[in-house]
């Protein structure tokens, strides 16, 4: 593509966080609509709970494959076009999967997770490189603005498919015009970005990081925190469906726990960017966890639900962009930020991706939900531990 005149430093920088922010719009709906209307897809296609949970699981095997992947295709090419590629592949996804055809259901749900795989691991390095400064404020802009349409996503995706009458393949299709402005306007990203010069910024390198203790803490917290998110955002609505609420509530609940979970995803970030040591920021949102899905253990009623709800979605809030944050506050430049990108999101979703698999067979063995939470409650402690670890004042390398 000939590029047309570039735009001054300053112009630039606002189209490049525009575009990171509608690239953040797209990293979650494709997968947070699908939670609210589960039910719905298991009974039209006559599918298992364990087998419903794979569709939320498929993305994630997807991150886990595709991440060391994904710096390799932005040295080959450019930063631009990577994020580019990223976004088509999850607009066919997006497309192939609103069908009524299992194969496909599953097919365009991979392609969902390898287009995503490639903006999340590209995104932390590009902060690292051109906000170095500034990593805390912009993780926080961009995990903000995509929780913002992950909620959005959850909140409208049962009235889309019942109140619209749209159906569950046009409700999840309905997110693709998204995607499209994103191709859009990176498309003018790509044609007015100035030419870089180092070509070697995301040559992967992992081999140093298998080695490094922080770097495994990092993975291991990223990974944790995935499983909670992804198991969370699955399993939720069909919890407290299960507990009496009707399907719309359980949907508006999950969309609920994403927009409390606002503030602490903007403003944990920020704060662990000007602490050298950010275990007290762990420790508090761990002890957040730990309360609500032991209240949600309970069954305690519309009241205690919103609280439960309220501390879920404050640690899920602020463990998502603690990690992403850590990318960059645990390496010393882009090139190690990419690296480390690659490996937390590869080992780390692979490690995720079990999470919505094992907690729908748990249910399916015992027919009661509270086996499950009890599962959820000790990997969130499991993932404090190892957040504590991550959040030292080390580097990885």
């Amino acid at each position: 593509m000939e590029k047309g005149p570039h735009l001054t430093k300053k112009h630039y920088t606002i189209l490049f966080i525009i575009g990171i922010i509608l690239l953040a719009f797209n990293l979650r709906p494709a997968i947070t609509s699908v939670g609210p209307i589960i039910g719905i897809i298991r009974e039209e296609l006559s599918i298992s709970n364990w087998s419903a949970g794979f569709l939320t699981s498929l993305p994630l095997i997807a991150f886990g494959f595709m991440s060391p992947i994904a710096p390799r295709i932005a040295n080959r090419t450019t930063n631009e076009k990577a994020l580019l590629y990223g976004l088509i592949t999850l607009l066919i996804g997006i497309w192939i999967r609103s069908t009524a055809s299992i194969t496909l259901l599953f097919v365009g749900t991979i392609l969902i997770g390898v287009g995503i795989a490639i903006i999340n691991v590209i995104l932390p390095s590009l902060i690292k490189s051109n906000f170095p400064e500034k990593i805390g404020l912009m993780t926080g802009v961009y995990t903000t603005s995509m929780s913002i349409f992950a909620a959005l996503a959850s909140g409208f995706s049962v009235p889309l498919t019942t109140t619209a009458g749209l159906g569950w393949q046009w409700s999840l299709a309905s997110w693709s015009l998204l995607v499209i402005i994103g191709i859009v306007v990176w498309l003018i990203a790509m044609n007015k970005a100035p030419i870089k010069e180092d070509k070697e910024l995301y040559e992967p390198s992992t081999v140093q990081l298998l080695r490094s203790p922080v770097a495994w803490q990092v993975t291991l917290f990223m990974g944790l925190q995935s499983f909670l998110f992804y198991v969370t955002i699955s399993w939720l609505a069909e919890i407290l469906i299960s507990n009496d609420f009707s399907g719309s509530v359980a949907g508006w609940y999950v969309a609920y726990m994403q927009f409390i979970s606002l503030p602490a995803t903007f403003f944990t970030p920020v704060i662990a960017g000007k602490l050298k040591n950010q275990q007290p920021v762990v420790a508090v949102f761990g002890m957040s966890g730990i309360i609500g899905y032991s209240m949600l253990y309970f069954e305690p009623g519309i009241i205690g639900t919103t609280i439960a709800i309220t501390l879920i979605g404050m640690m899920l809030g602020a463990s998502i962009s603690l990690a992403l944050a850590l990318l960059g506050l645990r390496t010393t430049n882009a090139r190690q930020a990419a690296e480390l990108s690659g490996m937390a999101q590869s080992f780390g979703y692979l490690l995720a991706s079990i999470g919505p698999i094992v907690i729908g067979l748990i249910f399916d063995i015992t027919n009661h939900w509270q086996p499950s939470i009890m599962t959820i409650l000790f990997v969130t402690l499991i993932m404090t531990v190892f957040g504590l670890g991550a959040s030292r004042n080390k580097k990885v390398l």
